[in-house]
């Protein structure tokens, strides 16, 4: 790789921390999220900066390219962002199912907070 690749490739991933620790500051990005992708802008400086180490461990494994190597590791971890989002997805379905029985329930309470006639409805829709 030439110094105007590694340099350009540093360039871009410390944009991408300064952007996911804007985002963060505020309020767009959770910070168990913002993790990962510092982890992310953080493994592609260190692929730069130890690119020979790739290449090594790459012929180690018996993989003839560093390339392939990396795009192993990157599809990995996108399958692991993808398996988290998953989760969190699944959470969230579950809370959303809980909220909405819980708001059907009050909805069918009468006024005093026994089980009866449906409460109407006041929205102007």
């Amino acid at each position: 790789m030439t110094v105007a690749a590694q340099t350009l490739v540093v360039v871009i991933a410390l944009g991408a921390l300064v952007v996911v620790l804007w985002m963060v500051r505020r309020g767009l990005l959770k910070e168990r999220f913002a993790l990962i992708w510092l982890a992310v802008g953080v493994g592609m400086v260190m692929l730069v900066l130890v690119r020979p180490l790739l290449d090594r461990v790459s012929e180690a494994i018996g993989i003839r390219s560093g390339t392939t190597t990396l795009f192993l590791l990157a599809i990995l971890v996108i399958l692991g962002i993808l398996l988290q989002l998953s989760v969190s997805l699944t959470a969230l379905e579950e809370r959303l199912r809980d909220l909405a029985e819980a708001i059907a329930l009050d909805r069918v309470r009468s006024p005093d907070g026994e089980p009866g006639a449906p409460v109407e409805d006041t929205d102007d829709r």
